[in-house]
């Protein structure tokens, strides 16, 4: 069955294109704290209304527990395992297990198996994404990464921090 919609093929409203396609290939890939991470959505494609970031978080690695201040987050996980923190509880979540992390909430997540995981994080308005683009560091080919020690987190980085919203936080 189908239902004719009289104008709507021929009318600009409804035929000018305005989505995106991103092929698999694609995206701004950076080392970021000993993590990999590819922004393959940036807010500023979508109208600030969404980042998407795919991440390859290797044995014993993932961010310090933090916040956003101006984004909700949600992980959808691929593969392998995470021990997350949301506030003050932990749990692990594995493939096909979705997190969603309200603004304002102190969390992290840890690799804590012995693969690596993936994983698609979400930011909801877009535009943290932005602080792996700016702050993160080139990939080598070849080379695996490498976790950052306390240095790497100086005042540009926490500079960064700051204009992105991010509050780190210590673990009780």
């Amino acid at each position: 069955m189908s239902i004719p919609l009289a104008g709507l093929t021929t009318d600009p409203r409804y035929t000018t294109r305005g989505g995106l396609h991103i092929p698999a290939n694609e995206g701004v890939t950076k080392w970021f704290s000993g993590d990999v991470y590819t922004v393959r959505l940036q807010a500023s494609a979508a109208n600030g209304a969404i980042g998407i970031v795919e991440a390859s978080v290797p044995p014993g690695s993932g961010p310090v527990a933090h916040t956003h201040a101006s984004e909700e987050e949600t992980f959808y996980m691929l593969s392998g395992e995470l021990e997350f923190l949301d506030g003050d509880r932990l749990f692990t979540a594995g493939p096909g297990d979705i997190v969603f992390v309200p603004r304002g909430i102190r969390h992290r997540f840890k690799n804590v198996g012995v693969h690596a995981a993936k994983v698609l994080f979400f930011y909801a308005p877009g535009g943290a994404e932005g602080l792996f683009v700016e702050g993160g560091d080139e990939p080598q080919p070849g080379v695996q990464v490498q976790p950052w020690g306390p240095e790497r987190f100086d005042e540009r980085m926490l500079g960064m921090f700051a204009k992105y919203g991010v509050g780190a936080l210590p673990e009780e």
